[in-house]
C-alpha cells in the first residue's frame, strides 16, 4: 500500500443469490468485498421449470460466480460456524470482516434449486431430469403453490398430451395472502390446458419413489381419491439455511429458521451483521423481496462506509406475484390489479428474466 492508498474496508457476503449477488456486485467499488458460495455458479432458479421442460435453456440458467466481480473475490467454501463477524468455513478458513451479510438463502427439492453445487453435474441431472420427464406419460405433482402451477403450466405448454395432476392439502390453489381473483383466474387456465386439481385433503404418504425419476408412482389421499402416476415432483418445502449461525446470532433465529432483523435489515445482537433474502424475516421469500432487501443492505453499508447519506428503512411492499403457466399463459397480481396470459408472459413467462441477471456477470474470469 502506497501512501496515497487508503484500505477500504472488508465485507464479507455469505451466500451467492439472488439477494447475495446484488449485494457484493454494487458494494464491489467502495469495499474490499470477499463472497462466499459452496456452488461454482449462480442458479437463476425462476427459470428451473423451464430448463426441465426445454433443456436448451439449461446453459442458460447457470452463471459462473467468478465473473460476478471485478475487484473483490469469489471463495468457494461453506460457512459451518459464524459468530458475531467470526466466519469459520468449511476449508478451515477464518474470516473477520468489518461488515457480514448473510444471504445463504434457502434449500428446495430438485429440480427447482440444484442439488448440486457443481454446475456440471447440476446441469447433468436436469438434463437427466428432462429425459425422465419425456418418459412419462402421466406427471404428479404435489404442492399447488407457485412453484406447483408454474411446473404444471411448463409440462402442459411443452408436452399437451402428458396427464399433470396436482395436489395439495388446502382447499384452493395458491395458499397465502392473494386475491381470490387471481386463483379464479389460474385455475381457469389450468382447466383449459387440461391440469387436474386434487384439493383439500392430505395424502396418506408421499411416493416411495425419488422425484423426477420414472416409477410407478401411486398415492391416496385421506379422502379416498388415488392418483396414479409415472413420475412425480415435490413442490412445496422451504427451509432456511441458517443452521450455521452461534453465540447470539443463534439467538436471533426463530423456530422456522428464520432471521429476525431490524428496519435497517441488522441481525438483532450482531454488530455490523446483516441478513437478507430468504433467511430473514423482513418479507416473504421472493428473489424480487431478496433483491430489494439487497439494495437496503447496500445503501446502509455504503452510508456506514463514507458517512454520507442516511441508513434506509426496509419496508414490504404490497403483496405481488407472477405466476406463468408456459411461455405465454398464466396471471399476475400487481397494485394495478389481476392481470391475465399476456402480462404474465410479457413481464416473466417469455424471457424467465435471464437477461435481468445474467447482466451482472460481466467480469473477467478468475479463478476462485
Amino acid at each position: 500500500m502506497t501512501d496515497t492508498e487508503v484500505k477500504r474496508p472488508s465485507v464479507v457476503v455469505l451466500g451467492g443469490g439472488y439477494g447475495g449477488l446484488r449485494t457484493a456486485k454494487a458494494l464491489d467499488d467502495v469495499a474490499d468485498v470477499t463472497l462466499v458460495d459452496p456452488s461454482d455458479a449462480f442458479q437463476h432458479n425462476v427459470a428451473a421449470w423451464r430448463a426441465l421442460v426445454e433443456p436448451a435453456w439449461i446453459d442458460r440458467i447457470f452463471m459462473p460466480l467468478n465473473r460476478l466481480l471485478h475487484h473483490g473475490r469469489y471463495v468457494r467454501d461453506r460457512a459451518v460456524a459464524v459468530d458475531g463477524r467470526t466466519v469459520t468455513l468449511e476449508s478451515g478458513a477464518e474470516l473477520a470482516p468489518d461488515y457480514l451479510v448473510l444471504a445463504t438463502g434457502s434449500s428446495y427439492p430438485f429440480p427447482a434449486k440444484a442439488a448440486e453445487s457443481d454446475q456440471g453435474r447440476a446441469k447433468a441431472q436436469l438434463q437427466a431430469a428432462h429425459d425422465a420427464l419425456l418418459g412419462a406419460g402421466r406427471a404428479l405433482i404435489v404442492g399447488a403453490g407457485p412453484a406447483g402451477l408454474e411446473l404444471a403450466g411448463e409440462i402442459k405448454a411443452y408436452f399437451p398430451e402428458k396427464d399433470v395432476t396436482v395436489v395439495d392439502v388446502n382447499p384452493d390453489i395458491l395458499h397465502g395472502p392473494f386475491d381470490q381473483e387471481l386463483r379464479e383466474e389460474l385455475r381457469r387456465q389450468l382447466d383449459k390446458m387440461g391440469v387436474r386439481l386434487v384439493l383439500g385433503s392430505p395424502l396418506h404418504a408421499l411416493p416411495s419413489a425419488e422425484p423426477a425419476t420414472v416409477a410407478p408412482i401411486s398415492v391416496t389421499t385421506e379422502a379416498g381419491e388415488t392418483v396414479e402416476a409415472d413420475i412425480w415432483f415435490r413442490a412445496f418445502g422451504v427451509r432456511p439455511a441458517t443452521g450455521y449461525l452461534r453465540g447470539a446470532l443463534a439467538s436471533a433465529v426463530d423456530e422456522q429458521g428464520y432471521v429476525a432483523v431490524d428496519e435497517q435489515l441488522r441481525v438483532k445482537g450482531g454488530d455490523g451483521v446483516y441478513a437478507l433474502g430468504d433467511i430473514s424475516t423482513a418479507d416473504r421469500d421472493t428473489a424480487g423481496a431478496a433483491g430489494r432487501q439487497a439494495e437496503v443492505v447496500v445503501t446502509n453499508i455504503k452510508a456506514d462506509i463514507t458517512g454520507e447519506g442516511a441508513p434506509q428503512a426496509y419496508e414490504a411492499g404490497p403483496v405481488m406475484i407472477v405466476v406463468p403457466l408456459g411461455p405465454e399463459g398464466g396471471a399476475t397480481m400487481l397494485p394495478t390489479g389481476i392481470g391475465g396470459a399476456e402480462q404474465a408472459s410479457s413481464i416473466k413467462g417469455g424471457s424467465m428474466l435471464v437477461d435481468m441477471y445474467s447482466v451482472h456477470f460481466d467480469a473477467p474470469e478468475r479463478a476462485s
